[in-house]
């Protein structure tokens, strides 16, 4: 049995719970917020128990237990170094860090301390991201030739964001989104599937904005819109697109020669994934309306059966991850891979207006399909 101890309890940290629930093997030791009541009433809903201090939790974990690092953004390096230097291995909310320099040095402390280190998000070892891997290797869509990807969601200021409450009674941490950025908390969902599918990214051409200010505070202009175009060394090419304040969108298509593959939603593990074929109707070329639907063989992996994000089971990662411990290998979402997405992320939020092409210093290791997808 695989055990977990968590810190961090706020709105994302019930949809952990949701999703460790549908893996029985892995048990969930207990958890720690700096926030007394915030943890209390996450344990209470739960049936975890609560830890008085970070270092009491850190001591009870048994030996080659995971510690799931929920925290803010802000306190993702202090928390997971802390958490690495007690001898734990760690799996941490994205990003890794809001810096390269303290990524690097969680990555190199880890290296050094034998450790297992991996990152969300995880919804790359899901089926529908599974499914269109698959796909793409086996040539559905002929030779892939260029990837769009949009991850806007909505003009999100105006939402009722104020009614958005995790399951044990947390707010949706608005404040946390916004200084953070979108970019930095979003990016992740489709750069991990490019990342898997087409390997390392060598250039980051790319443009963010604040268009949208004072969101916080006056003196706040995270950015709210990212424009990116990928060189990967393998010679794909995609463009990625981050904001809250364009319409809704979060689908991915992948342009080969014989058609195009189609998903329409980054959050659902379950989403189709549809090839439009190529054709010529006449005097027009055309894309199938419809598309056929691709399946993979034989079942998949627990699905949590909610709706939006909450669709997404969270715990694909940590469990991987498990596993790779068990058997002495390195887990899919491990350190490398983890230190490269976080560097592709930075590069698109912090590109501003002028920084031209960015060359990519780590590179991430090949990602093994899910044994399921093979």
């Amino acid at each position: 049995m695989s055990a977990v101890s968590i810190i961090g309890c706020g709105f994302v940290a019930d949809l952990y719970m949701a999703s460790l629930a549908t893996f029985p093997h892995v048990r969930v030791v207990g958890a720690f917020d700096i926030d007394n009541a915030r943890l209390s009433a996450f344990c209470a809903h739960h049936g975890v128990p609560a830890y008085a201090s970070q270092d009491a939790l850190l001591a009870d974990l048994p030996e080659g237990g995971i510690v799931l690092n929920l925290t803010n953004p802000t306190a993702h390096f202090e928390v997971s170094r802390a958490c690495l230097e007690a001898g734990h291995h760690v799996y941490s909310e994205k990003p890794l860090a809001v810096a390269m320099d303290e990524a690097r040095a969680l990555v190199d402390l880890a290296e050094a301390r034998g450790l297992t280190l991996a990152s969300a998000p995880c919804s790359v070892l899901g089926e529908t991201a599974q499914t269109l891997a698959h796909a793409v290797r086996t040539g559905v869509a002929g030779t892939p030739r260029l990837v769009y990807a949009e991850l806007d969601d909505g003009f999100i200021p105006q939402a009722p964001y104020r009614d958005w409450v995790s399951d044990s009674g947390a707010p949706w941490p608005a404040e946390d989104e916004f200084r953070t950025g979108c970019t930095l908390e979003h990016a992740g969902y489709y750069l991990t599937w490019l990342i898997a599918m087409f390997g390392s990214v060598e250039t980051v051409v790319a443009a963010s904005a604040a268009v949208l200010p004072g969101k916080t505070d006056p003196d706040t202009a995270t950015p709210d819109v990212s424009i990116g175009t990928l060189f990967f060394a393998s010679g794909m090419v995609a463009r990625l697109t981050c904001s809250i304040v364009a319409p809704h969108d979060h689908g991915i298509a992948v342009i080969g020669d014989a058609g195009v593959l189609r998903v329409k939603a980054a959050w659902d593990n379950a989403a189709p994934v549809r090839f439009h074929r190529r054709m010529r109707i006449r005097r027009r070329l055309l894309e199938h309306p419809l598309g056929r639907r691709i399946r993979l063989r034989g079942q998949t992996h627990p699905k949590v059966g909610r709706w939006g994000a909450a669709s997404m089971n969270f715990a694909l990662g940590v469990v991987e991850m498990a596993e790779a411990i068990e058997v002495g290998r390195a887990p899919r979402l491990g350190a490398r891979f983890a230190l490269h997405l976080n560097e592709v992320t930075l590069a698109l939020q912090s590109a501003g207006r002028d920084t031209g092409a960015q060359q990519m210093t780590t590179r991430a290791p090949d990602m093994e399909p899910m044994p399921w997808a093979t």
